[in-house]
């Protein structure tokens, strides 16, 4: 068996220190070393687990295809809180696994997504209520604050120049991985709606986790060197 490892953190400062990766890694390593399985390389993503548009999983995704590996994960959670998101991966044709949940099938999978998934509302509600509540006590939030409504034009001509920076920097990293794809499918010859198609027929998915179309395979060629 050959095992392509994902492992996610949810911040930086996790991924500095080790808390969760460590954890993550010695989870995937005992299931190796249990299975006799073989580690080609491991992927680490620091992100929130709502989001879908993922390049190292993109990359990891890929690999674990080309190599006809299996896309390994040492807890469901640690793949997707998003039932959608773990079906569509499902549908890429990459073998996965939860070494939590070795011997899941694909129902028992969704099963425990729509679980995770759940949970995951019930708590951005149980937050939502409790937000409320702090304000209905006379609470200040977000620009509301004293301190918010003291900043200067420069100030705030920083805040949106940094959350600008951090959006193009999220679109110039999202397709590392598919680039190479569409650059040789296009050097065959192939149409940007073959391109899309295809991409489509494989199971990728854009950033926002949509299908593919002729616009978006042009813009990703542009953007990273035709």
């Amino acid at each position: 068996m050959k095992l392509v490892p994902y492992y996610r953190v949810s911040t930086a400062k996790q991924a500095r220190s080790g808390l969760g990766l460590e954890g993550q890694d010695a989870t995937v390593q005992r299931f190796a070393e249990i299975h006799g399985a073989t580690i080609l390389k491991s992927y680490v993503e620091v992100e929130t687990g709502k989001r879908s548009d993922r390049p190292e999983l993109a990359k990891a995704v890929a690999h674990a295809r080309r190599s006809k590996a299996t896309l390994v994960i040492a807890k469901l959670d640690r793949l997707a809180r998003n039932v959608h998101f773990l079906s569509g991966l499902m549908e890429a044709g990459v073998k996965f696994l939860a070494c939590d949940q070795p011997s899941a099938n694909e129902l028992t999978i969704h099963i425990l997504a729509a679980v995770a998934q759940d949970e995951a509302k019930r708590i951005s509600e149980r937050t939502k209520a409790a937000l409320e509540a702090y304000k209905a006590r006379g609470g200040k939030l977000g620009a509301s604050r004293p301190e918010c409504r003291n900043l200067t034009s420069e100030d705030t001509r920083k805040g949106a120049k940094a959350a600008g920076d951090a959006a193009r920097r999220d679109a110039d990293d999202a397709y590392t991985d598919l680039y190479p794809i569409m650059r040789d499918l296009r050097d065959e010859g192939r149409s940007l709606r073959a391109i899309a198609k295809h991409l489509n027929a494989e199971g990728y998915e854009t950033r926002r986790g949509r299908f593919w179309n002729h616009v978006q395979v042009r813009a990703v060629l542009k953007r990273y060197g035709e």
